[in-house]
């Protein structure tokens, strides 16, 4: 029997809206709307401006980093040294721009720290076969001693002759008032959703998450693939720290401290998969998003804060459950 133009039009969209409605992502976009509409009429101060310009700008730093840890995550790792290494990061820029040198040199230096521990963590994960959650948790200590030690344990405040330059570089707003971290991350996510999307990179890194012994038996470079995750993994958290130092103002060696759970949260929260082989730059996003709105919404309907972490763990048990039960209706 003949199959029509129509049926065939028909059958397309009925996958594309079973594919949507399958999505992880678009459920946790449902769920960010939902809130926000919820908190807009329970309380008078959430679709206030300086509410929305704080929430939208707060969800980048983490948004930055959780695009760096999605590239990881696709592969089958984890990198719970996001978070130090984000300070360690801030404090190179800091401490060197505080010696008296320029914000390029400062952004330079940081930049590069970022690069070199990205660049460790993924020799000994890709090369000697240490376990990512091994060698990523020991980072997490170094890269706070580290960031400790650069500081002499102090607060650091004064960024020499490019001082204003740096704080306008995080805590400005040069196109339409909309905060620099926000265009920022925007920037950042399209062209991490480009080099997942349309990129042989991109290909081999969900090759490496779905199978990485069948990805080594089709000529995928699979350790030096998982070096260079790792490398853009430490360096979305050094970006972060560059930001989020021009925003802050100063430099203590507590920052980032537990940011690593946020992020990973955000990720696995907007789709990504803790097994490998799934993960999006949009997911990561929409991820931060939520962790920020249950943050803000906590103190605007004054629920105590120390609940902040039960709201974010089952956002992950929920997000996880979810997974589980749509690899089960595919087995069926």
């Amino acid at each position: 029997m003949a199959v029509t133009l129509d049926q065939t039009i028909a059958q397309k969209q009925h996958t594309l809206l079973s594919r949507v409605f399958a999505s992880q992502t678009f459920w946790v976009v449902i769920a960010v709307i939902l809130a926000c509409l919820f908190l807009s009429v329970a309380t008078d101060s959430f679709a206030t401006t300086k509410n929305l310009y704080n929430i939208t700008r707060n969800v980048t730093f983490v948004a930055i980093v959780a695009l760096g840890m999605t590239f990881v995550i696709i592969t089958g790792g984890i990198d719970l040294s996001v978070g130090s290494v984000l300070c360690l990061c801030s404090m190179v820029l800091a401490v060197t721009m505080h010696a008296g040198y320029g914000i390029e040199v400062g952004i330079a230096a940081a930049i590069a720290t970022a690069l070199i521990i990205g660049a460790f963590n993924g020799i000994l994960i890709a090369y000697l076969g240490f376990p990512p959650f091994v060698v990523t948790l020991g980072m997490l200590s170094i890269a706070r001693s580290l960031a400790m030690v650069a500081s002499n344990n102090t607060v650091v405040f004064q960024f020499g002759p490019d001082h204003d330059k740096l704080l306008a570089l995080g805590g400005g707003a040069w196109v339409f008032g909309i905060a620099n971290p926000v265009l920022y991350t925007i920037l950042l996510a399209l062209i991490t959703g480009f080099v997942l999307r349309w990129t042989k990179f991109g290909r081999h890194i969900f090759a490496i998450g779905g199978n990485e012994h069948a990805a080594t038996l089709t000529g995928v470079p699979v350790r030096q693939i998982k070096v260079a995750v790792y490398m853009i993994s430490a360096l979305a958290a050094g970006v972060a720290g560059i930001i989020q130092t021009g925003w802050l103002g100063a430099v203590t060696t507590n920052l980032g401290n537990g940011m690593e759970l946020q992020v990973i949260a955000a990720t696995v929260i907007g789709g990504a998969n803790l097994a490998g082989g799934m993960g999006t730059a949009f997911g990561a996003v929409v991820g931060a998003a939520l962790i920020e709105v249950i943050r803000n919404s906590l103190g605007l309907l004054g629920i105590n804060a120390f609940w902040q972490g039960t709201f974010i763990g089952g956002a992950i048990l929920m997000a996880v459950l979810f997974d589980r039960l749509r690899n089960f209706r595919r087995n069926e």
